[in-house]
C-alpha cells in the first residue's frame, strides 16, 4: 500500500490521532512514515476515510 498526502491537507490532525505511527503533522500538513504503513493497513484506511478534506490518497503497489 502507498499513501500520498494531497495539497488539500489542512493539518487538522485527525489522521495522526487515528494512526500516529504512520501520520505526523508538520506545520500545516500531514506527513507519512512509509516504513510503518504495512504494519497498520486498516488504520491507514480509517484515517483516509476520516479525513475531512479527503487529502489522503491510498493506492496499491
Amino acid at each position: 500500500m502507498n499513501i500520498k498526502i494531497l495539497n488539500t491537507c489542512v493539518g487538522c490532525g485527525a489522521c495522526a490521532i487515528i494512526n500516529p505511527e504512520v501520520f505526523e503533522i508538520h506545520g500545516s500538513i500531514a506527513t507519512v512514515n512509509e516504513n510503518k504503513i504495512d504494519l497498520s493497513n486498516d488504520l491507514c484506511i480509517d484515517a483516509a476515510i476520516t479525513c475531512p478534506v479527503n487529502a489522503i490518497e491510498i493506492f496499491e503497489y
